[in-house]
């Protein structure tokens, strides 16, 4: 019996409101100071919080497993990652606006740059949004169809887009299973886009279709001269997060694929724009709207990514000065944690387990001084997996019923 199984039945409604901020990638390792990141910022709202509430440490899939973002997000907000696995194309489709039906696949791509067939920046250096919109309208222009198959791209952020390929019919569930063509590292040549099933071999040749038809359209761009593919998928079958949960659930996000993921689990998905603060802004305008908030914050893992501590610090300094605003609205209850951990040392995701506090009127708290990763791993939840945290917060909310007699 899975976790929403077991709780489904017990679920009841009242008043109580649950808000759930994801501070993306916020575990982090010791730098040349010895201190992780959480440790260098300044962060007296958050130290202050962590000492009246429970904190630990969650795994987010399992011990020694790295997560992509989207496995990241799901095991916080309930869902097992291992039972539901999304790919990460569909999340970018979804939060770009594209409608995804059974016979799409959505591809995550990014502009890079490439020469002499070799990757020398697979972000294109983080071309400006509006250069990125441009370059892929121009893509759309000039390629609208590929065989039978239907193409429609979708302008993302900075460097990233979405692509859908609408193919006439239906298609089976391996379908998409493709490899990535990022190679993960500059220096090396793009991967082709290799069927890793028989039923993949169709999606694969408009795959390579693509992108030699991107490239020819883009080779004299001076950065965005390339496109490398990820994240092939198709539209997955899972159970709402108000069939799941019994709430109505508001998701604050600026970048299209968290959006995408939480569009995908039912939530109400506004596209948004700005940072932390019109976050924080548009929470208090909608809180008497909804029963459960998920309010995430990037920035503190894309310099995590960068290998850039000082930025890390500085970005999570940042949210602590903002937390007493979301504090005012006294939420019955208050998560904080990150999807997964992005040390600034390893310049990407990692296993390790990521910090947690729980806020509510029922915790023993006391415990930890500080909300940091050394800290945390004396509290009172201890060190537990991500999908347990969705039923903590509901139980913490009243909730639950009693189970059994």
């Amino acid at each position: 019996m899975n976790m929403q199984t077991l709780i489904k039945p017990l679920i009841q409604k009242n008043t109580a409101r649950i808000v759930l901020v994801i501070l993306d990638g916020v575990g982090g390792l010791p730098g040349a100071s010895g201190k992780t990141e959480l440790e260098a910022a300044t962060t007296p709202n958050l130290d202050m919080l962590a000492g009246e509430s429970a904190c630990g440490l969650h795994i987010p899939v399992a011990h020694g497993i790295t997560p992509g973002s989207g496995p990241g997000h799901l095991g916080v907000f309930g869902y097992d990652p291992l039972e539901s696995q999304i790919g990460r194309g569909i999340l970018e489709a979804l939060g770009l606006g594209l409608e995804v039906g059974r016979t799409d696949v959505a591809v995550r791509c990014n502009y890079a740059t490439i020469r002499d067939g070799l990757i020398t920046d697979r972000r294109a250096g983080r071309i400006p949004t509006e250069l990125s919109g441009k370059l892929t309208g121009k893509l759309q222009e000039n390629i609208k169809r590929i065989d039978d198959v239907d193409i429609i791209f979708a302008p993302g952020m900075e460097h990233r887009f979405a692509v859908l390929m609408r193919f006439p019919d239906d298609l089976r569930s391996d379908a998409a299973m493709i490899n990535d063509t990022d190679p993960q590292k500059e220096g090396k040549s793009p991967l082709p886009p290799a069927p890793l099933s028989k039923n993949a071999e169709r999606v694969s040749m408009i795959a390579e279709k693509l992108i030699s038809m991107a490239h020819e359209i883009l080779k004299d761009e001076e950065k965005a001269n390339f496109i490398l593919t990820r994240g092939f998928s198709g539209l997955p079958d899972i159970p709402s997060f108000h069939d799941a949960f019994g709430l109505k659930a508001l998701a604050i996000a600026t970048y299209p694929m968290y959006r995408g993921l939480a569009r995908l689990v039912g939530m109400d998905t506004p596209a948004l724009e700005g940072g932390v603060e019109d976050e924080i802004s548009f929470l208090k305008q909608k809180y008497n709207e909804y029963d459960f908030f998920f309010l995430h914050v990037k920035k503190v893992d894309s310099y995590g990514e960068d290998g850039n501590f000082d930025g890390k610090a500085a970005r999570i300094s940042e949210f602590d000065k903002l937390l007493p605003q979301i504090l005012e609205l006294k939420p019955d209850v208050l998560l904080i944690t990150g999807d997964h951990s992005t040390p600034s040392v390893m310049k990407g995701h990692s296993w390790h387990p990521v910090p947690v506090l729980l806020k509510s009127p029922y915790v023993l708290g006391g415990i930890c001084n500080a909300f940091s990763e050394r800290e945390c791993v004396k509290g009172e939840l201890g060190i537990l997996p991500a999908l347990n945290l969705m039923p903590l917060a509901l139980a913490h909310a009243g909730r639950l019923k009693k189970f059994g007699a």
